[in-house]
């Protein structure tokens, strides 16, 4: 059984909020709650022949069902041939895709500069014998090194560079030359561009993010059409048994319901703490793809319908860059993004990402955006004295 787009009793042509709100929901029982707690089960009653649904708790759970169908109709409305699959976590959605899609002797195009987790990837699909090549995001450069590929991954925006590439154009390239293709939708979001309708295979995401959006969550998830490139995914699943949880399902169906309007919320604080910081002398290399006059706003407007909630910029060291952290009130000196709470990093410290030592990625959440930009200012001050 599988999480389809299926409309859960509103129109194709709903609005995002309506559809974020109703995804995903079963039809109403009398006395039943509206979204279903957590089905926690290992196994299922089952006598006779297994004909059902729900057999075994690593192949289909209730709660994954709800989950999925509800992803599926923000990532692909109105289209009753895509499904959905849940994973433990981005990183399990990522290497479901990679690792059930090719084979050794196949060749695979990935960024160069995406997820810092990727280069770990990278050593992982040599080590089987698959050729692995490599171009970065901006300027479309992954079409040069597309011959004779079986899958292109594409990260647009890219994580943390926020460089965004012509996704249809790269999809009609690729398919032309008989790849398949992957895009990384973790940063946009469903709400924020929909790779299916821009051609794409399949697009994956780390439910952990904006998706969920509480910092509470880990999930990912891979959406595509109906098939054998999904069925080989489902199968992946299977076999490496990275599933999520019942509770964890839930919890990221049950924030879906406010994605709308924190999406909303934190790009409008974003591109506010973007519009400040552009006019700070010490701040270099700022990037945020819904700012006029960023290298990726005009390819950005074209595909995507809103621009993240992650703004970068160098300070110009790194004790600068720490001192700016220190001095955050806002703002919590953590990793990851799309969470509530507004947080922010110097991204170096991982290594891992080409980025110069006083990089900083920031990520905002849904405080209001005078206090959010007073405060990033208000850091920047104290950090140069």
């Amino acid at each position: 059984m599988s999480g389809s787009a299926a409309t859960g009793g509103f129109s194709a042509n709903a609005g995002e909020g309506t559809r974020a709100v109703r995804a995903g929901l079963p039809d109403p029982v009398k006395y039943e709650p509206t979204l279903p707690g957590p089905v926690f089960a290992a196994h299922f009653h089952l006598p006779g022949e297994p004909t059902g649904p729900y057999t075994y708790g690593r192949d289909e759970n209730p709660t994954w069902t709800l989950l999925e169908r509800a992803i599926g109709e923000l990532e692909a409305p109105g289209h009753d041939d895509v499904e959905t699959l849940a994973f433990a976590s981005g990183m399990a959605a990522v290497s479901a895709v990679l690792f059930s899609q090719l084979r050794t002797g196949d060749t695979v195009v990935l960024p160069s500069d995406g997820y810092q987790a990727l280069p770990l990837v990278r050593a992982q699909l040599e080590a089987y014998g698959i050729v692995v090549r490599t171009a970065p995001t901006g300027g479309d450069a992954q079409l040069d090194v597309l011959d004779g590929a079986k899958l292109l991954w594409i990260e647009s925006p890219s994580n943390p560079g926020l460089d965004v590439c012509d996704i249809r154009r790269l999809v009609e390239a690729a398919h032309t030359r008989g790849a398949l293709v992957a895009v990384d939708n973790t940063l946009a979001t469903p709400l924020g561009q929909r790779p299916l309708e821009l051609g794409a295979d399949f697009s994956v995401a780390s439910g952990t993010k904006q998706l969920t959006g509480h910092g509470d969550v880990l999930l990912g998830y891979v959406t595509g059409r109906a098939g054998e490139p999904m069925s080989a995914v489902r199968r992946w699943r299977k076999i490496v048994g990275a599933i999520p949880g019942p509770m964890e399902a839930w919890l990221a169906h049950r924030s879906i319901a406010t994605l709308q309007m924190r999406v909303d919320r934190q790009t409008a604080g974003a591109l506010a703490v973007a519009e400040a910081l552009r006019s700070r002398s010490e701040v270099s290399g700022l990037r945020y793809p819904g700012l006029p006059g960023d290298p990726a706003h005009e390819v950005a407007s074209r595909q995507m319908r809103r621009f993240g909630c992650v703004v970068s910029f160098t300070l110009p060291t790194r004790a600068r860059a720490e001192r700016f952290l220190d001095a955050l009130r806002l703002v919590d000196d953590a990793t990851s993004f799309g969470g509530v709470r507004s947080t922010a990093e110097r991204r170096g410290r991982w290594g891992g990402d080409a980025v110069p030592e006083g990089f900083i990625r920031l990520s905002v959440g849904a405080e209001d955006s005078e206090d959010l930009v007073a405060d990033v200012l208000r850091a920047l001050d104290e950090s140069g004295r």
